[in-house]
Order: C-alpha cells, then sequence, then structure tokens
C-alpha cells in the first residue's frame, strides 16, 4: 500500500496520468490523416478546458471541503495542471493551424468570435505556462499570483470560444463544465466576504 501511494504521489506518475487522453490524439496526428486530424480538434480543446477548470476549482474546493485531503493533494499538483490545460490547448492551437492552413490568418476567419476569443484564451495560456517554474515563482514574488489571476480571463474567453462553436450549439456541452467551476467561485467569493464581516466584527 505505502509502495502505491508512493507511486501516485511521483510526479513522473501524475504527468503520466495526465498524457493518458493525449496517447491516442498522438496517434491520430502520427497517421497524418487530414480526416483524424480534423476529429481532434474537439478533443484537444476539450481536455485543455477540463484541466483548466479542474486547476481554477482546487482553491474553492480546499475552502469547501477542509476536512477532506483530496484538494490538498492536487493543490499541490496545481501547477502540473495548468501546464497540462496549456500542452493541450497547444495541441489543439497546432491542429487548427494545420486543419485551416493560410485561410486560420485571413480576416474573415480572425473576426468570428468563437476563433478571435479562442486565440486570446491561447495567448493569455501562454505566460501563464512559461511563469510555472519554481524559478519563475521566486523571481516574481507576489507579482506570479497577480499573473496566475490572468487564468480567470482565459477561463471566460474559453467558455465563449467553446459555447459559440457552430452557431452557439456549444452551449450546453460548455456550461456543464463551466457552470460547477462558477458555483464553486461563487462560494469562493461568498465564504472570503463572511470572513471579512467576521473580522470586521
Amino acid at each position: 500500500m505505502t509502495a502505491l501511494k508512493s507511486f501516485f504521489n511521483h510526479p513522473y506518475a501524475f504527468w503520466a496520468l495526465l498524457s493518458l487522453p493525449a496517447l491516442p490524439m498522438i496517434a491520430g496526428v502520427a497517421s497524418g490523416d487530414a480526416e483524424v486530424l480534423h476529429q481532434l480538434l474537439h478533443p484537444t480543446g476539450e481536455f485543455a478546458a477540463r484541466f483548466l477548470i479542474i486547476t481554477m476549482m482546487i482553491t474553492p474546493l480546499m475552502m469547501l471541503l477542509k476536512g477532506w485531503r483530496g484538494p490538498r493533494w492536487l493543490m499541490k499538483r496545481r501547477r502540473y495542471l495548468g501546464v497540462a490545460a496549456f500542452g493541450y490547448a497547444a495541441l489543439h492551437t497546432v491542429l487548427y493551424l494545420v486543419d485551416e492552413g493560410a485561410v486560420a490568418f485571413t480576416g474573415g476567419e480572425l473576426s468570428k468570435l468563437y476563433i478571435w476569443t479562442g486565440w486570446l484564451a491561447f495567448l493569455i495560456f501562454v505566460p501563464l505556462a512559461v511563469t510555472s517554474t519554481d524559478g519563475w515563482v521566486r523571481k516574481l514574488g507576489p507579482r506570479w499570483k497577480t499573473l496566475q489571476r490572468f487564468a480567470y480571463g482565459a477561463a471566460v474567453l474559453t467558455l465563449i470560444h467553446w459555447a459559440a462553436l457552430h452557431d452557439w450549439d456549444g452551449v450546453a456541452p460548455a456550461l456543464v463544465h463551466f457552470v460547477p467551476l462558477g458555483a464553486l467561485e461563487a462560494y469562493r467569493i461568498w465564504s472570503t466576504l463572511q470572513r471579512r464581516r467576521l473580522r470586521t466584527a
């Protein structure tokens, strides 16, 4: 039991777990089949959103489930989850560029709501992923947490990007994923305000 626990607590084991959804995707990319590459657009984007949501849910879950070890275990690995979200978002972006080719950079394509919101979300992801190392955390100090708050903007843009796909047919699946995050963030704000009132009283 101790050996099993040590295995799952090892960073490499956690990275392997995060990489599992990517294995069939990489196999599909290796095939070079244009239709397969197009079909991989959705799962890569969805896993990017899922890992982003899980990353952002950890803090409010710790506040809500104070006696449970699960959120604390995830908190120690939150940066890994964030980097995984970026990795799947990067793969999603590369596949989109391969699928669309030069059309991806035309004004007609970039003006679409679900396109420019996706690009903005990805551009926010980049500095968050780059500064995820211990060295950057030490270098930036308190500014690192300020930078990480841009993840909220990325989450809102990702929600719009997902919901606006195919003439807003993506609203329902997007809400299924993002409503739990919204509920937990609402609880987090409420809990923070309650603590402030108690301190003032």
